[in-house]
């Protein structure tokens, strides 16, 4: 039997929260497990996993697999220095604003190609205005006689 220590999903829609378990790998995610060795709530800011160490060492020993996530979780556990600062760092580089790209002047093209192919000008989105009113005419139009 291979035994795998991974997460179980609990929780309200949008608002997860993971309980650490010990389960054979062929149960369903949420389904049959063999031990809680511990907690994890991603919404939660800074320390938001509690962990049963010595259980989960044991488990590990007797063969168990941690998963990807319980891993970062274990040793986000042992070692909470490295992970603060890991944290602040990863914040700091959120709070530093974006450097803004300097504008590209463009340089003037010069080609022997001929003016036909350079693409039109587009139009200009301005409508256009309507020409000006007629204004009678002092001359009588000429009569046909």
């Amino acid at each position: 039997m291979a035994v795998a220590i991974r997460l179980r999903r609990e929780g309200a829609l949008n608002r997860p929260y993971f309980k650490v378990v010990v389960a054979d790998t062929r149960s369903p995610r949420d389904g049959k497990f063999i031990e809680i060795v511990g907690t994890y709530d991603p919404k939660k800011a800074g320390q938001n996993s509690t962990l049963k160490l010595d259980r989960i060492e044991h488990w590990i020993g007797k063969g168990a697999q941690p998963s990807d996530t319980v891993r970062s979780l274990i040793k986000k556990t042992k070692n909470p220095e490295a992970a603060a600062k890991k944290a602040a760092a990863v914040a700091a580089k959120k709070a530093a604003p974006a450097p803004k790209p300097e504008p590209v002047e463009a340089e003037p093209v010069t080609s022997s190609a001929p003016a036909a192919i350079e693409p039109a000008a587009a139009p200009a989105e301005t409508t256009p205005e309507p020409p000006p009113p007629a204004e009678p005419s002092e001359a009588p139009p000429p009569s046909e006689s």
